[in-house]
């Protein structure tokens, strides 16, 4: 018989309904009481992605929230491209999910796709309720040289064709890492990751001009990068760290595009440090 890999039961799993009618697949772990979490994963990827955050004792003090993008997991998948290529539609997002979560001062942490988000939100919402920002092997720029060598892989992953996606997806998956992941670990994340359609994928390619913003974000920040990432280029965290102003930029040696899942201990041990400090 084989054996299912378990996966850790959130406390509280929630829908929340953003300002344009999307519904958007919450959980929730860690001590409700605690100061809120909020992570906000990358592009074709889900909440599960962080897998390795919600179970870890150091962080359990915390109030973790994980949700699926608009597009992706288990959230509503509207095809229209209109609802991914506008960053009001993100910021959205973020507005309804701290409203009707009840976060106060949440800290949010972007992964990849998700520091735009952050950028989205800012733009829109401003930063005045937030009470930290932590950006994870981020992009907030679309110049070609804070780009890695995955281009092609993620143009490949909208393409209509399924196994010409699958296939891409497979390979962007394991490019995230330096390291590969376990099997059981790779292969829930990689069918999580296959519940975001083509055409989601293809219409999240839009501007990102977000440096007025973020030179004006006076909020606590993390900068974390993995060294050796393959999707992002560590430039982009160099030049992230040097916008924002009060940014800590660590970079992480021996890792690549996820060090929450390469290196989790070390990066829970960085969050953990950073939001105990706020």
């Amino acid at each position: 018989m084989l054996a299912l890999m378990q996966l850790p039961v959130p406390h509280t799993t929630r829908s929340v309904t953003s300002s344009d009618g999307v519904r958007l697949a919450v959980r929730e772990w860690g001590d409700p009481a605690g100061r809120p979490v909020l992570f906000i994963h990358g592009y074709a990827q889900t909440g599960l992605s962080f897998i390795r955050q919600v179970q870890a004792p150091e962080l359990a003090h915390l109030r973790l929230v994980t949700f699926d993008l608009r597009g992706h997991g288990a959230s509503s998948k509207p095809l229209d491209a209109e609802n991914y290529n506008v960053g009001q539609r993100w910021a959205g997002d973020i507005a309804a999910l701290i409203d009707q979560c009840a976060l106060s001062e949440p800290v949010l942490v972007g992964w990849s796709y998700g520091g735009r988000i952050m950028a989205d939100h800012l733009v829109a919402n401003g930063a005045q309720n937030l009470s930290g920002l932590v950006f994870v092997d981020a992009i907030t720029e679309n110049a070609r040289h804070f780009y890695g060598s995955c281009n092609r892989l993620m143009k490949l992953m909208g393409d209509a064709d399924l196994a010409t996606s699958i296939a891409a997806t497979r390979d962007f998956q394991r490019a995230c890492t330096l390291h590969p992941l376990d099997r059981d670990v790779f292969e829930t994340l990689l069918a999580a990751a296959m519940m975001c359609p083509p055409e989601v994928r293809a219409a999240m390619a839009r501007p990102a001009d977000y440096g007025h913003v973020l030179a004006e974000a006076h909020l606590p920040a993390l900068v974390v990068h993995g060294a050796d990432d393959a999707v992002i280029a560590p430039a982009m965290a160099v030049h992230l760290a040097g916008l924002l102003p009060q940014a800590r930029l660590v970079m992480m040696e021996d890792t690549g595009h996820a060090p929450f899942l390469e290196q989790a201990e070390f990066f829970n041990a960085l969050l953990a440090d950073f939001v105990n400090h706020l």
